[in-house]
């Protein structure tokens, strides 16, 4: 079905011969290091580029008056450069104030979501990874769109409606039956968004398998399933803040994730960042902060087990939770130079402290450079 629908949205845009092809792209080269034996974003003490760059291309054309189709090719660095297809949706105007896209889109779940990988749309040289570090921002569905005025207020409306796949603490993860809504409201230089989704998720990978195959073997089915991550419901809240005065801009994202009947922990994680505009220089300071080091979770199907399934159990069922478990806080110090039109020069300093493990704390040197075209 997935792929249907790529393939439905590009041939669309390939063959409309009323088409006119408009190409946009953008890139961003960044490079970094760390102090020494640290590791931090994919970098360590050898300097690279590898990390974070990417490079994207974007087509879209006019089918007819009322819909468009568009297309994002995105080549990152971390992939070797292999060209994926993230985007590629058709979009119908049924109303000026109403739009509904199909196949291959993204999840309204952030301040920056449509822009997160277009590093020239914000002030940081990466947007913080404590938010928008999830294990993907797309989803194959539909999305409504709303937008109006109401008095001096501007708002902005989205549903969205499908599922998504990705990378999970080295497992596989798949959503499903996704319902994913945010509104946005704006007035002069104050904004505010909230948003709530709720999915069916599944985690598996071999290892997790085996954990559960081995607490099943103990006699201990309920405590397996339990843990599993098998069509749960999982829930994502976040609520975001805007304040921008053009001189000077403070903001701030919070955000909540949780599937109560699985081993994944809640996670807690938000964001404050705050920075001035002098001229082609802004310099700023950002707060990041990720929880998610909570109490093991259904350790009272254990009681009055013998000591050694107990302990087996325990060792199994609560590691795997612990392993899960993060509670760590980045600061970084940063400045974007304005170089010329649609080119931004940035560098930042990043150091992070982990307070579950001190040996993980790091620091990090970034620069890049972002350009659109």
């Amino acid at each position: 079905m997935k792929k249907l629908i790529l393939i439905g949205s590009l041939s669309l845009l390939a063959t409309s011969v009323q088409a006119e092809l408009r190409i946009n792209g953008f890139a961003n080269l960044i490079g970094g290091i760390t102090s020494s034996d640290d590791s931090m974003y994919g970098y360590d003490d050898d300097f690279s580029f590898t990390s974070e760059s990417l490079f994207a291309v974007q087509v879209s054309g006019d089918i007819n008056s009322k819909m468009t189709a568009t297309g994002q090719i995105v080549a990152r660095g971390k992939n070797d450069y292999e060209p994926d297809f993230e985007w590629a949706y058709i979009t119908y105007q049924a109303t000026d104030n109403l739009s509904v896209s199909a196949g291959r889109i993204r999840q309204p779940l952030f301040r920056y979501s449509t822009s997160s990988d277009v590093g020239y749309s914000y002030h940081w040289v990466n947007s913080p990874r404590v938010i928008y570090d999830v294990p993907t921002q797309n989803m194959d569905g539909v999305r409504f769109d709303y937008s109006g005025y109401s008095g001096d207020w501007e708002y902005n409306m989205q549903l969205g409606l499908g599922s998504f796949s990705g990378d999970f603490l080295g497992n596989k993860l798949a959503a499903d039956n996704l319902l994913i809504a945010s509104a946005e409201l704006s007035r002069d230089w104050f904004k505010v968004r909230g948003v709530y989704g709720v999915t069916k998720v599944s985690t598996t990978g071999p290892e997790l398998t085996m954990a559960l195959d081995v607490i099943r073997s103990l006699g201990l089915p309920e405590f397996a399933n339990d843990l599993a991550s098998d069509k749960d419901t999982g829930t994502f809240t976040g609520v975001g803040m805007e304040v921008d005065k053009f001189d000077w801009f403070i903001m701030a994202e919070y955000t909540i994730t949780e599937a109560k009947e699985t081993f994944v922990p809640k996670t807690v994680s938000y964001y404050l960042s705050a920075g001035m505009r002098a001229g082609k220089w802004t310099p700023s300071v950002t707060y990041e902060k990720k929880d998610s080091a909570n109490q093991p979770k259904f350790t009272d199907r254990l009681i009055g087990l013998p000591a050694e399934p107990l302990a087996i159990a325990t060792q199994i069922g609560v590691g795997l939770q612990l392993g899960s478990m993060e509670e760590y806080s980045v600061t970084s110090v940063g400045v974007r130079y304005d170089l010329d039109t649609n080119v931004a020069l940035k560098a930042d300093v990043s150091k992070r402290s982990d307070d579950l493990d001190d040996t993980r704390d790091a620091t990090a040197v970034r620069f890049a450079i972002n350009y659109i075209f």
